[in-house]
């Protein structure tokens, strides 16, 4: 029985692998990488959803995987009791980017690499990893061309086929939609609602010049959809 639980515990000439020295090279490393990865993540990000705890904690992530390979070594019974230890802590916080994701996976990644030594491994994944993320952002890959937005105003008229109003949004969009029309009060004034699909969002602030230049047209404001996507 001894020497079964021995087997499951690993030859303990493999605790040479893991000497102070070599545990302590595997964890600048893995703080070396985390710090790569938290610059590109820095550098490449797009959004309002930016949280600098998110950047420090991708470093975190990296040196605690790494020093977690290192406890379990070659042992499965300190894996297995790892693995339950982790079980009875509850992590509550929503991923709500899938981007925020990858990384968190990356992070993981090159934490294994570097705390069981395959160093060769986390530094050439690392690179590779952080080179397509460059290329993803710099190319804008993915990116929807159609830019679509929000138009809200208030107008005393009608907004129909033929009005001004309509031939200002052919200028500037390639589709638009009215949504809904609500009567805001005794002025007789009614709250106009458009769903846009944008032709060139650089001329936007000419778009609203424009609207606003008609008689009877106030409070008007244009949102763009990929904003309200972001918040």
């Amino acid at each position: 029985m001894n020497q079964f639980w021995q087997m499951l515990d690993g030859p303990g000439t493999m605790d040479t692998l893991f000497a102070p020295e070599n545990v302590l090279l595997s964890l600048l490393l893995a703080f070396v990488l985390g710090q790569v990865l938290a610059w590109i993540y820095y550098a490449t990000h797009l959004g309002l959803s930016y949280s600098r705890n998110f950047v420090q904690s991708l470093i975190l992530i990296t040196v605690v995987v790494s020093m977690v390979m290192a406890v379990i070594g070659s042992s499965i019974i300190t894996a297995l009791g790892l693995m339950g230890a982790l079980a009875i802590i509850r992590f509550r916080n929503i991923i709500k980017d899938t981007r925020d994701l990858a990384f968190i996976f990356f992070a993981l990644v090159v934490g294994m690499a570097c705390g069981s030594q395959r160093y060769a491994i986390a530094v050439v994944g690392a690179v590779i990893l952080c080179l397509i993320v460059l290329y993803l952002h710099l190319t804008s890959f993915g990116s929807h061309q159609p830019q679509n937005g929000f138009l809200r105003f208030r107008y005393a008229g009608f907004s129909e086929s033929g009005s001004t109003i309509h031939d200002i949004l052919k200028r500037f969009c390639s589709n638009f939609t009215l949504i809904s029309v609500q009567n805001t009060g005794p002025e007789n004034k009614s709250e106009y609602s458009y769903q846009l699909v944008i032709k060139n969002p650089v001329r936007n602030e000419q778009l609203i010049s424009d609207l606003e230049n008609v008689q009877g047209i106030e409070n008007t404001s244009l949102i763009m959809q990929e904003q309200l996507l972001d918040i």
